[in-house]
């Protein structure tokens, strides 16, 4: 095992960098300026509470305050690398549910079951739920999971996109996002997506594509927000 791998397997260097990411997230959250698009968003979405917030992978770091008006919780991959990102979602007052949204072969083992039912149960129990739509280690291709969750659920899916006006880009899978202090920072919300308990195969892959598009729109419209000649 690599020394870096090994370092973070232990549960006090996971913990130092979790609470240590959750400072950093709050310095960051208190010197940037966001502006929100809609304007009105939350009071447009108040009736329909609770809602499945669904952004890219490689955008998450920020979104639990973007959508902090509300009580949220966020899907965090139960795997070794998810360990960090959870502790700072705790720390920072983000209740997690863990498990991963894969729903090929590895759904059973990667706790996909787990993680649907509890996100289903959130749900039910009145909170919002923001996860990846994003299929694992695909970036940017929305994956099914989130759809079945709409359908079964009955709630609204509302596409998220996040811009930075200062921000490194890291060279991982899903290009991770990393905001900077003192920038700008925009959030975009699209049109919701819904889904119908009855919809079949046809309906369900239907949807996926209109999530994916809306998405991917509302990402491109939040980073002109901030950087007009992007």
């Amino acid at each position: 095992m690599a020394l870096g791998s090994w370092l973070v397997s232990k549960r006090w260097v996971q913990r130092t960098v979790g609470v240590l990411g959750a400072e950093y997230l709050r310095l960051v959250s208190k010197t940037s300026r966001f502006a929100i698009q809609p304007a009105d968003f939350y009071e447009r979405a108040e009736p329909e509470q609770p809602v499945i917030i669904a952004i890219w992978h490689g955008q998450i770091m920020l979104a639990p305050f973007l959508v902090r008006h509300y009580r949220v919780k966020v899907l965090i991959s139960r795997h070794r690398d998810g360990e960090i990102p959870a502790i700072t979602a705790e720390r920072i007052g983000i209740p997690t549910i863990r498990g991963s949204g894969d729903h090929g072969s590895e759904f059973l083992r990667k706790g996909g079951v787990t993680a649907f039912k509890g996100m289903h149960g959130a749900l039910a129990e009145g909170w919002n739920v923001v996860l990846t739509a994003d299929v694992p280690k695909v970036s940017q291709v929305a994956g099914l999971g989130i759809i079945r969750l709409a359908s079964r659920s009955g709630r609204p899916i509302y596409p998220v996109g996040l811009g930075f006006s200062r921000k490194i880009v890291l060279n991982s899978w899903d290009r991770t996002e990393i905001s900077l202090p003192f920038g700008r920072g925009s959030m975009v919300v699209g049109d919701p997506v819904r889904v119908s308990l009855s919809a079949d195969q046809k309906e369900l892959e239907s949807a996926r594509a209109v999530l994916e598009a809306r998405i991917n729109a509302a990402t491109q419209e939040a980073r002109a927000i901030v950087d007009p000649e992007h």
